[in-house]
């Protein structure tokens, strides 16, 4: 065995010699033949005879010949730059760790020529260790560390540097990354790749001190600071952690609180972190302020359209005044706001896109700074092309109707903002991704192009709600398609699911349960007559409520009473005080209808009573410009609800019917009135209510305002009274305000509103009448509410936002029981969540402080737990 280990051995070195032997034979020849040519190092041309790629493990020779862009038959120089050339671009490809050519043979004046490469590995699996499993996937994302990834130097590198500086930006100073490869036997030039990530402690500043500091206190200093805190127990909304790109930016903003207060040379000298531990640094900060300086005359220069007295108002800063250079920046041109009041917004408001404006110091005599503010006007700007891309579904002239730029119109910046917020308005496109893209802009012609890029998002909607009450399980289903298609109800190729993209809504509802039935249909259009933006509205409802015997758990559909109604609206935009205004006009009419039913509000149980009503309504609505997260305006609405004054406009004495009413009720009570005066009593009542006369005035407010960054404060207020003309028939039963929970209208049966209080169970806070004991809803009621909310996300696919809130409201039986201080308080926090495909879901979680309405409440109402549920396609 040994002898023939022996033989082996001898036997590959053999080979091996001869094989090295034959190797420097074609290479001594070679050089002799190109020495005898003229010489190798002077080059000479060749034909390339063949080319043979070897070490290949991956790729077939075909394939890297191609990479190469030799032929055979092509001529070559030797040396020369072909091969140089051929080399770079194979190097370029980033699939190959080592590339050689090598002259195999030369005959005559061709040249064969043998190509040596060593493919890359391809990366086969990754393993991250220090992170959750649920972040890995994102990470993987980001490196683009996939498999058959080429692994090279540079891969390795950038991925090590990413995913340090990554855990850096969130305070991990002291990440360590390490990243190790080893082969994957189980496929060809394949290898595994393992990353490990130690993250450490997060690194926060235990103190930050200022020195040179007199104008300014260090606690202006660090407030300057916006993101960069020093420890404090009570600082949960701003962490302390050191995040290098955030510090420079607060450098800054140093700078910048000293340039408001007139320090215009602040400068800093010199910042220096301290390692105190693995933990914590200190942050010491020498600055310079200088001297404080005043601005002194602010002269306008090269304008035309505008007068230096206009301009100034604009500006608003005169002689004598602190400087302020933030403050200058932002009057001349205010990049935090899209439409702020600045000069450079007034000028591209009124077509000027090409103006420019530049501040100039041209003096600075002593403590005073003189300024020049230069202005270039360019020429007059024009709307050449008005374009709009992404409207899959909805239909041109829906669009084209809310845009307020137009062909042939001056550029208006104002103008394109108001139209991304009508466009959001709509409900029919992301309205986070609308984006007005301004091209071809000539200022020799002073003419430029528009180009709206939408994306459509879900515009119909169903609405599924479940819950238990009034006797048993309520369920309610909804159907609103507000990008509807009326003109193309009878093409069956449109209707996907329904005919959709004329900007109509079309909806219908049923809520039902073993006690009552609510059917209703809604048909709107927005632009009557396709010229104005005139809305015409027409709805029809129909409710049936069945008697329930809470004892015995029955119901009884032999008594009964329905409610059928129809009503017809105008509503139209407004030019003045400004284009947010709308003014809406409405006709109603309601039948109440009773078969053996006595539902405790009225004193009959046979019979019909009738509503014939006009509603005026007042609106201006800013807000937006996302429906779903406005971020700024406002909303209100004021309406004035009425009947005619059937009973001044009648004989009927109807304080006789009220006495003779009184006097039965009395012995109804007492038990001691007859069958026959309870007859005459349902006559009576009936009489009284035959048409019923009240007036309605509903108000109802709420404001968006920016708190910092993305956190939003919706502030809202609410108020109602229900009134009547004649003392002696009262406020009707119907149309009463029922305070309290969820604001889901389950019972929405007799023209009732249901108000939204959240701390307190669905409808508790509804006083109770006196005379009868009974929960007959309010005639008057207040609500405030503060809410904040930030944005989790609001991508197409999902918008999130939490919230926190404090609400107080009431609702009382008169106006001479209203008390706008006497409110019930209660404050929580909730979530709502948006997405296309299910609509609008949340959960809230209150808590009332105070006790609610009903019999035997006493101490706070608690927690409670409210619900949202929509789904939406």
């Amino acid at each position: 065995m040994e002898k023939q280990a022996n033989n082996s051995v001898n036997r590959n070195f053999i080979a091996f010699m001869a094989n090295a032997f034959m190797v420097l034979v074609l290479f001594f020849s070679s050089s002799l033949l190109l020495a005898q040519e003229g010489g190798y190092d002077d080059g000479k041309k060749y034909i390339l005879g063949g080319i043979e790629v070897v070490g290949l493990q991956s790729y077939n020779a075909q394939t890297v010949k191609t990479f190469t862009g030799l032929r055979v038959g092509q001529p070559i120089t030797l040396p020369g730059e072909e091969i140089g050339e051929v080399i770079s671009k194979l190097w370029d490809l980033e699939l190959f760790s080592d590339i050689n050519f090598f002259i195999t043979n030369i005959e005559d004046e061709k040249v064969f020529l043998e190509l040596e490469i060593i493919e890359r590995p391809t990366l086969s699996q990754v393993t991250v260790y220090g992170v959750k499993p649920r972040k890995v996937d994102a990470l993987l994302t980001d490196t683009d560390l996939k498999k058959g990834k080429k692994i090279t130097e540079s891969l390795l590198a950038n991925s090590k540097n990413y995913l340090q500086n990554k855990y850096k930006k969130e305070g991990y100073l002291n990440t360590k990354v390490t990243i190790a490869t080893t082969a994957d036997t189980t496929e060809t030039n394949a290898q595994k790749m393992v990353i490990n990530i130690n993250k450490g402690a997060k690194v926060k500043i235990s103190e930050i001190q200022f020195e040179g500091n007199e104008a300014l206190s260090a606690a202006r200093l660090k407030k300057a600071l916006k993101k960069t805190k020093e420890k404090a127990f009570y600082r949960f909304w701003k962490k302390s952690k050191y995040i290098p790109e955030d510090y420079q930016t607060d450098l800054q903003g140093l700078k910048d609180a000293y340039a408001e207060n007139g320090f215009r040379d602040a400068r800093i000298l010199m910042d220096t972190f301290t390692k105190v531990n693995d933990q914590n640094i200190a942050l010491k900060i020498k600055v310079e302020e200088g001297d404080k300086y005043y601005f002194g005359d602010i002269n306008f220069v090269g304008n035309t359209v505008y007068t230096d007295r206009g301009l100034s108002q604009i500006l608003g800063i005169k002689k004598g005044d602190t400087y302020n250079g933030v403050l200058l920046r932002k009057r001349i041109a205010d990049d935090t706001k899209p439409d702020g009041e600045d000069i450079t917004n007034l000028y591209q408001n009124n077509g000027y896109l090409f103006s420019s404006i530049n501040p100039v110091e041209v003096s600075a005599a002593n403590d005073t700074i003189d300024f020049e503010i230069r202005i270039i006007e360019g020429k007059e700007t024009f709307l050449d092309h008005v374009t709009i891309t992404g409207n899959d579904k909805t239909n041109d002239h829906v669009i084209f109707r809310e845009l307020r730029t137009r062909p042939g119109q001056k550029y208006s910046k104002d103008n394109i903002i108001r139209s991304i917020r009508e466009l959001g308005q709509l409900g029919f496109f992301d309205a986070e991704q609308i984006s007005p893209d301004v091209q071809n802009a000539d200022p020799n012609t002073g003419t430029v192009d528009l180009a709206y890029s939408l994306v459509e998002a879900g515009s119909s909607q169903i609405e599924l709600q479940g819950g238990y009450g009034g006797g048993g399980f309520i369920g309610t289903l909804g159907l609103s398609f507000s990008n509807f298609s009326l003109q193309n109800i009878f093409d069956k190729e449109a209707y996907k699911p329904v005919p959709m993209g004329d900007g109509q809504t079309f909806a219908l509802r049923l809520q039902a349960s073993r006690t009552f039935k609510v059917y209703s249909l809604n048909f709107s259009e927005p632009w009557m007559g396709g010229k104005k933006p005139i809305r015409f509205n027409v709805s029809l409802s129909r409710t049936q409520q069945y008697s329930f015997d809470f004892v015995a758990r029955d119901v009884d559909k032999d008594r009964q009473f329905s409610i059928t109604g129809i009503s017809l609206g105008l509503a139209k935009r407004l030019q003045w005080p400004d284009d947010y205004f709308s003014v809406s006009h409405a006709l109603g009419y309601q039948q109440y209808d009773f078969q053996n039913y006595n539902i405790g509000l009225f004193n009959f149980g046979n019979g019909t009573s009738n509503s014939l009503t006009y509603t005026f309504g007042l609106s201006r609505k800013s807000s937006g410009p996302n429906p779903i997260f406005p971020t700024g305006g406002s909303s209100f609405e004021f309406l004035a609800k009425f009947t005619p004054p059937f009973s001044l406009l009648g004989s009927k004495d109807f304080k006789a019917i009220k006495e003779e009413s009184d006097e039965i009720i009395d012995l109804r009570s007492t038990g001691d009135a007859t069958a026959s005066q309870l007859k005459r009593l349902e006559t009576l009542e009936e009489s009284r209510f035959k048409w019923l006369e009240f007036y309605k005035l509903n108000f109802k407010g709420d404001w968006y305002s920016r708190i910092v960054g993305k956190l939003i404060l919706r502030t809202n207020t609410e108020f109602a009274f229900l009134g009547n003309y004649n003392p002696d028939i009262g406020n009707v039963p119907f149309e009463r305000f029922f305070v309290g929970g969820d604001g889901l209208g389950n019972f929405t049966l007799d023209g009732r509103e249901v108000v939204q209080l959240r701390g307190y169970e669905n409808q508790s806070l509804t006083p109770i009448d006196p005379t009868t004991g009974q929960q007959e809803g309010g005639v008057v009621y207040n609500k405030f509410s503060m809410e904040m909310r930030y944005p989790i996300t609001l991508k197409p696919s999902a918008s999130i936002y939490g919230l926190a809130f404090l609400e107080g409201g009431n609702a009382f039986n008169s106006i001479q029981e209203f008390n706008p201080f006497d409110i019930k308080r209660s404050a929580g926090v909730g979530v709502r969540i948006f997405m296309p495909a299910f609509g609008l879901l949340g959960i809230d979680f209150g808590y009332g402080f105070d006790a609610d309405n009903q019999p035997g409440s006493v101490g706070p109402s608690g927690w409670q737990t409210h619900f949202i549920i929509g789904q939406r396609f």
